[in-house]
């Protein structure tokens, strides 16, 4: 039976937020609280913690996590998560667990992983929320998705998709949420992928996956999340 570990990408040097992840809510680093909570789904065999920077190595193994080396020059969480899972069959379940959302529910980690151990067949596999107002609708930095009758992913964008070209109102929209689970032997090979030209345009890395014929799975969830992406959000936060 195949493993499912958790792995929380936890790079330093965000550009908008440089340390974050080192920042104190209620006493506590950001990046503990996401690991506390990852802890408390019951489907996860593991956790590891994967970072670029010895400090946060050091925060880490003081509240007792599993946290590794990687290397800095990883353009996403996904590499990240891809250098640390080498050491891992194919058929293990690799969850990858952002690490700047303290409040991240345990259920959903726990409904992505049983969607992958369920369907042997699924890849990739990600969650999305029914976007309530225009204001989401239109912001770029909201990732909307459209998906098949099947919940495959059909494209991914910062624009708001489906164009509600009549303006009838009747069609949802779904944003991303951005909680990924993949089959070990996909995450490796997704990873080794060329940049690709939607990629690049959107700068959105699960386009290079489309394209490249990998299928992702979005699955619907209430859940709607809530990162530290800005000195701003840990305010609204504090």
């Amino acid at each position: 039976m195949s493993k499912i570990v958790a792995i929380i990408p936890a790079r330093y040097d965000s550009k908008r937020f440089p340390g974050k992840l080192l920042e104190k809510i209620n006493g506590k680093p950001i990046i503990q609280l996401v690991y506390e909570r990852v802890k408390q789904a019951t489907n996860i065999d593991e956790i590891i913690i994967a970072t670029d920077d010895h400090r946060i190595i050091d925060v880490c193994r003081n509240f007792g996590a599993n946290a590794e080396l990687t290397f800095v020059s990883h353009k996403s969480g996904t590499d990240r998560c891809a250098q640390v899972a080498e050491e891992f069959w194919g058929d293990d379940i690799i969850i990858n667990v952002q690490g700047d959302e303290p409040f991240i529910e345990p259920s959903i980690i726990d409904s992505l992983a049983q969607k992958l151990q369920d369907d042997n067949w699924i890849e990739i596999a990600t969650l999305c929320t029914e976007i309530k107002s225009n204001e989401e609708k239109l912001n770029p930095n909201i990732v909307k998705v459209v998906r098949d009758i099947n919940n495959k992913a059909l494209y991914f964008s910062r624009a708001p998709i489906p164009f509600d070209r009549d303006l009838i109102n009747n069609s949802p929209a779904f944003r991303h949420i951005g909680i990924y689970g993949y089959r070990n032997k996909a995450l490796q090979s997704i990873t080794k992928l060329p940049e690709s030209i939607l990629e690049k345009t959107e700068k959105l890395e699960q386009l290079r996956w489309l394209e490249n014929n990998y299928k992702i799975y979005a699955f619907e969830t209430d859940y709607q999340g809530f990162g530290i992406d800005t000195p701003e959000d840990l305010k609204k936060v504090l």
